[in-house]
């Protein structure tokens, strides 16, 4: 069996005990061949059983036997070519296991909107002391709303209870309740969730259905002293629409980590907004992140090996 490694950002390379992990997972006769570039790719995917890692969009079309593509990031939009979807390649992906790190920036955010963390550290003046304090928030017994209770909602809405705050969710799929959770809704209940929320934080996959689904229609709906939080897709959001429904006062502000565009240019008026925080795509980043994936990929190998319904996969005709 080839295992073919893409290295990147979220697992740059593999420990020695991580790639004898793997090796033990897959069984006798399995190799680790490492591509880090698009030319290398080329030159291994035509015999590759088993891809870690993400391969060009351009060149997984030309694999001939790849049984299973392990994907390392939770969000898979960039990698599903037709040929991928139509195909019945099994997808992995960290699924469940990215929803910590991003529900802790998303509170970063949040709280660094409310405390008016970041007008102190734009403007390290003493005489901002009450104008801040006139603008700051508590937290406890607000509404959150989640937009989206996978891992990542599910994280999220853990925290926000832990805050003491009223928490609402909605969801396109039947999942289990949360202990805390007041109410987790279908999409058609999308326009109460916005009416109710003090924060609403956007927990989705970036799909055909999902793109552009925040527009000034959606801002219209929300509460003037909403703070919105996006710590998944920027393009969930319209980046224009919520540029004027801030200035315009639809809502109070923004907690940003991914924006539309991407990257946000550096002159754009989101970075320097006095009720906008942006992160530059960061919250993905944890020093456990790699550890879980490999682990998740080796549970995979294993249940590949023994027949078994394989963990963290994406549904490939829905996008997540």
């Amino acid at each position: 069996m080839k295992i073919l490694f893409c290295p990147g950002i979220i697992v740059p390379s593999l420990s020695d005990a991580q790639r004898k992990a793997i090796l033990d997972a897959a069984g006798p006769g399995a190799r680790i061949v490492e591509a880090k570039d698009k030319a290398r790719q080329r030159e291994e995917i035509a015999d590759t059983d088993i891809i870690f890692g993400r391969v060009a969009p351009d060149i997984f079309p030309m694999q001939k036997r790849v049984r299973f593509y392990q994907s390392i990031g939770a969000g898979v939009d960039s990698i599903l070519t037709p040929e991928l979807v139509n195909s019945d390649i099994p997808l992995g992906s960290e699924k469940g296991a990215v929803g910590i790190h991003l529900a802790e920036h998303a509170f970063a955010l949040l709280l660094t909107l409310t405390r008016g963390i970041h007008t102190a550290i734009r403007q390290p003046d003493y005489e901002l002391r009450e104008p801040i304090r006139v603008h700051q928030r508590e937290l406890y017994q607000l509404t959150m709303g989640i937009v989206g209770f996978g891992g990542t909602g599910r994280e999220v809405g853990k925290r926000a209870v832990g805050f003491g705050m009223r928490t609402l969710a909605v969801d396109i799929e039947d999942v289990a309740p949360e202990p805390g959770i007041e109410a987790i809704w279908k999409p058609d209940r999308l326009p109460d969730l916005l009416g109710q929320s003090d924060a609403v934080v956007i927990c989705l996959p970036l799909t055909k259905a999902t793109h552009h689904l925040f527009t000034r229609d959606l801002f219209r709906q929300m509460r003037r002293n909403a703070i919105l939080i996006n710590v998944t897709r920027g393009e969930v959001v319209h980046g224009e629409h919520l540029l004027e429904a801030i200035d315009e006062g639809l809502i109070w502000g923004a907690g940003l980590d991914v924006t539309d565009p991407e990257p946000l240019p550096a002159n754009h008026p989101l970075w320097t907004h006095p009720r906008a925080v942006v992160t530059p795509h960061t919250a993905g980043g944890s020093p456990r992140r790699a550890q879980r994936i490999v682990d998740t990929f080796c549970e995979n190998l294993r249940r590949l090996r023994a027949g078994q319904p394989l963990i963290a996969l994406i549904d490939k005709q829905k996008g997540y």
